[in-house]
C-alpha cells in the first residue's frame, strides 16, 4: 500500500540501471529510485534526467538515491531532502561493482565535459 507521502516500501526497483537509458542505449551519471513504484532513472546531472521526467509524468513525488551507501530521499513537491526514510524493498542500490558513471561500455570518454 502506498503511503500518503508517495512512498511504497514494498515496491522493488525496476532494475540496476536507468530504465530509459538501458532501453535506448544511453548512459547516466548517478541513479535515483522512485520511492512509490521503484522506477530507476538517471539524475539531473545525467544527460537525459529521466528520474525527474518520471516524477513529472507520473506524479510520483519522492525519490531515493540508488547509489551504494546513500540513503537520502528527495521530495519534488516540497524540494525537501531527507537524510533517511523507511527501508525500501531490496536492493537498496545498484551493484557496487557497477561503475559511476555507467553502464560499463557506454560512457563516452569525454563524459565529464559533456556534463560540465
Amino acid at each position: 500500500m502506498t503511503s500518503p507521502h508517495g512512498i511504497d516500501p514494498s515496491a522493488a526497483p525496476s532494475g540496476t540501471g536507468c530504465a530509459e537509458c538501458e532501453a535506448g542505449g544511453g548512459w547516466w551519471f548517478h541513479l535515483r529510485r522512485c520511492a512509490q513504484c521503484g522506477h530507476v532513472g538517471c539524475c539531473d546531472d545525467s544527460p537525459a534526467k529521466h528520474a525527474t521526467a518520471h516524477a513529472r509524468d507520473t506524479g510520483h513525488p519522492v525519490i531515493r538515491s540508488f547509489e551504494p551507501g546513500e540513503t537520502w530521499f528527495y521530495d519534488y513537491d516540497t524540494s525537501d531532502v531527507y537524510a533517511s526514510g523507511p527501508p525500501l524493498a531490496p536492493p537498496e542500490s545498484h551493484p557496487a561493482d557497477q561503475p559511476t558513471p555507467g553502464p560499463a561500455g557506454r560512457v563516452p570518454a569525454d563524459w565529464a565535459e559533456r556534463l560540465g
